[in-house]
């Protein structure tokens, strides 16, 4: 698929003309969210599109999961998300003649999403085939502010003769997905999900509320409109008019407008959900919330949309000098891992935000692994509030466990609500290492933010029930080490095998983590009845835990075994048979060394105190030459990983891949979606590869160092609840306390101590001398990063 040419600017992104062929990719790109309400950035006029998308996070549909031969423990139903009720449409007539740009002549047609406004701003001129021209604005925004709330500022000026026009804004529910499913049951349940309870209308509002047929949820979309400018002596009238019956809610606006006047208005849409409230309780939260919007006004809500997102760049900000291109991209990646976690209250980030229904809407364990990092130090309330989500379904992963015969919890491998929607168990069930990659994102969360409420509320408990997972999972050999069998690691090309290097390690941070909880707030585990015997016993088992080690080719295996097995034959692999997944059987794929996304390296990155200098760059070497990046999880990974052994532009073509994945659609798929944990792995990709961060119970650590293309590189992280900036140089890092107590750190090893009276300006030692640059797989080496950033 061609990308779209966006305009390179430092604070937003856009794009002129109009390709059918781009919409879907656009509509992604151009989505607006607050982490409740999501709207893909379609046409106001929702025709052409590409994909319709409006979401509520953890609105979704169940179905039946089929099997072609059912399994102990498979799951029973799917989840799959769904549109709700779309309230971006606004359609308009300019003489009886429907407003479309397939017809009549567009001109100056442009969208920009604006990083710092938080909004989607459209522009053009349409001529009618009668020859009539009309200017039409639209600008839109998802409130951060009220939680519920989506808003469009509409206009429409006749340039040069007097023109009638009706605008017709609508409510629109059961709007098709993308996606064709092969079972009817299935199809049938998705084309048509919600049912319609409730729809009142009057002036120039309306309400309706629906419920899902089988996950019983509620929905209730409320809007209403406001003319501007009315009372203006020179300015239209418009009569306004409004009625609900079955899927849709509409308004009618009618005007005469002389030449130069205008129709302008806004329209405030209100959206909430429950699965347990009233349809009137929920009716009249819907109602309630677009009131108090329209109390606040378009300047209010949109003063208030630039205030928060003021104080998010205040600190969030990662600023990079030397190539424009990539600044806008990080900013991108920043604004939309923003959006999508700023108002999660008791929710997680699905793999696609809510720019898109790829995934079926599902949350996995790379939002644990890559996006909630940056959320720690940039929206650290929204890193808690993930993490009570993933508490909040702990019976669930309770009961998971229960069914698998064994103790503690099993968390999902992807879900919506918390239960297991997988039916594919080598890569889901099997891939028990999402329970220790929450459990350790929860000891990184206390340990950067300072959280000892969360940790006692929720973190011990978590860190108990994974810890009790490990020991009824894991096993003790004649030599007393540890394992843990039959398990799929972060890589998908292989599955079900003994001693993942990465799982075992994780599995030993989330065992260690569980027994330091456990000490460090005695009442909580007594209350948890969690005795001293067992504290005890996840500390032998993870002093006791195998990790297997190749010494005849001086390098980790990913698996016990794994680099005994045959290579893939690269080299006759053709570049159009990637992804390898569609076009070559899994079975061949597990008995290969062929990597889909990194594993063992993510391993040297998570883990890193478990490894040697020495161990890291010959492993990094050895993974480089197999791993194919068929997975958008692995660029990143491998960025920060290439930066620290010193291959610093390698890492930067890494960088500038994983910066522009959605923006250039590397893979293909971007209509279904942003990839949000790789928009989180840019933040990654700057902050712990080229900055160096790292962190242990013994403390943070930064080794910042640029690349060549880069001048200087400056960022904030939340170190033990305090602030810290720097600001890396070719040479030197300067060191600032923004915010908190004076810190401890180590620089490139050194401890050092901030404190808030004056900036540590440290030198960058000599970077040691750097092996040979790792060769990749025929085909698959990076696209080189003046490439990927020097395109206009």
């Amino acid at each position: 698929m061609t990308a779209p040419k966006f305009n390179v600017e430092p604070w937003g992104l856009s794009t002129g003309g109009l390709d059918a062929a781009q919409l879907a990719h656009e509509e992604s790109v151009f989505g607006l969210s607050n982490g409740h309400v999501g709207w893909r950035g379609n046409l106001d006029e929702g025709d052409p599109r590409g994909l319709a998308g409006s979401y509520l996070n953890g609105v979704f549909e169940e179905h039946p999961m089929p099997y072609a031969e059912d399994g102990y423990g498979y799951p029973d139903t799917g989840q799959s998300v769904i549109n709700v009720p779309n309230g971006q449409i606004i359609r308009l007539q300019v003489n009886g003649e429907p407003f479309t740009v397939r017809h009549g002549a567009v001109d100056g047609h442009v969208r920009r999403l604006d990083f710092r406004d938080g909004t989607l701003q459209r522009s053009l001129t349409w001529t009618t085939p009668s020859g009539d021209a009309v200017e039409i604005r639209s600008t839109r925004l998802v409130s951060f502010e009220h939680r519920s709330l989506a808003a469009v500022r509409y206009s429409v000026r006749a340039v040069s003769s007097p023109v009638e026009v009706v605008v017709e804004s609508e409510v629109r529910a059961n709007e098709p997905l993308p996606t064709e499913h092969g079972d009817p049951r299935v199809q049938d349940l998705l084309a048509r999900p919600l049912v319609g309870l409730a729809g009142e209308a009057a002036g120039a509002s309306a309400v309706v509320v629906h419920r899902t047929r089988e996950s019983g949820l509620t929905v209730a979309t409320a809007m209403d409109h406001v003319l501007m400018g009315e009372d203006a002596p020179d300015g239209p009238s418009a009569s306004v008019s409004s009625r609900a019956e079955g899927d849709v809610a509409r308004t009618t606006i009618r005007a005469s407008l002389g030449a130069g006047e205008a129709l302008e208005f806004v329209k405030f849409v209100g959206h909430e959900w429950s699965g347990r409230a009233s349809v009137a309780a929920l009716q009249q939260q819907a109602a309630s919330g677009v009131a108090a919007a329209v109390r606040d006004g378009w300047g209010g809500i949109a003063a208030a949309q630039r205030r928060h997102l003021d104080a998010f760049w205040s600190s969030a900000d990662v600023r990079v000098e030397g190539e424009p291109r990539l600044q806008q991209a990080v900013r991108f990646a920043l604004f939309q891992t923003h959006q999508a976690s700023a108002r999660l209250e008791l929710r997680s980030i699905p793999g696609k935000g809510l720019t898109g229904s790829g995934y079926e809407g599902h949350t996995f364990w790379d939002f644990e692994a890559f996006v909630l990092p940056v959320l720690i130090s940039t929206s650290p309330r929204a890193a808690e509030q993930a993490l009570r989500w993933r508490y909040a379904t702990l019976d669930h992963a309770r009961d998971r466990a229960k069914l698998l015969r064994l103790e503690g919890a099993a968390f999902a491998w992807r879900t919506i609500d918390g239960r297991e929607s997988s039916g594919y168990w080598p890569a889901s069930t099997a891939a028990f290492h999402v329970n220790a990659d929450i459990a350790v994102a929860v000891t990184q969360y206390v340990r950067a933010t300072g959280d000892t409420d969360f940790e006692r509320e929720c973190g011990v408990e978590m860190l108990m029930e994974t810890a009790r997972l490990w020991l009824s999972l894991g096993r003790r050999d004649e030599r007393g080490a540890f394992h843990i069998d039959g398990v799929t690691g972060p890589d998908e090309y292989s599955a079900v095998m003994n001693d993942n290097v990465y799982t075992n390690l994780m599995v030993q941070l989330n065992l260690r983590g569980a027994a330091a909880s456990a000490r460090a707030h005695a009442d909580v585990a007594d209350r948890l009845g969690i005795a001293a015997e067992e504290v005890s016993a996840w500390e032998a088992a993870a002093d006791a835990m195998h990790i297997p080690f190749d010494s005849a080719r001086g390098v980790h295996p990913q698996a016990a075994g794994y680099t005994d097995l045959a290579r893939w034959d690269f080299e006759s692999t053709h570049p159009e048979q990637y992804l390898l997944h569609d076009h070559f059987p899994y079975f061949d794929l597990y008995r290969k060394q062929v990597v889909k996304q990194a594993d063992l390296v993510l391993a040297l990155f998570f883990a890193h105190e478990a490894f040697t200098f020495a161990e890291k760059d010959r492993a990094f070497a050895y993974y480089e030459a197999i791993t194919v990046r068929d997975s958008s999880l692995s660029a990143a990974a491998q960025a920060v990983v290439a930066a620290e052994v010193g291959h610093l532009d390698l890492a930067y073509d890494y960088l500038a891949e994983v910066a522009t994945l959605d923006l250039d659609d590397l893979h293909g798929n971007t209509e279904e979606g942003l990839h949000v944990a790789a928009l989180g792995g840019v933040w990654l990709a700057l902050v712990c590869g080229f900055g160096g961060l790292r962190d242990s119970s013994s403390g943070f650590g930064f080794a910042p160092r640029l690349p060549s293309r880069l001048s200087r590189l400056t960022f904030a992280v939340r170190v033990h609840g305090s602030v810290v900036e720097l600001e890396i140089a070719p040479t030197e890092t300067t060191y600032r306390l923004r915010e908190g107590d004076a810190v401890r750190f180590r620089h490139f090893g050194e401890e050092v101590a901030l404190g808030p009276d004056r900036a540590l300006r440290l030198p960058t030692p000599a970077q040691p001398a750097a092996s040979a640059t790792p060769v990749q797989p025929r085909s698959r080496a990076p696209r080189p990063a003046g490439r990927a950033l020097g395109e206009q």
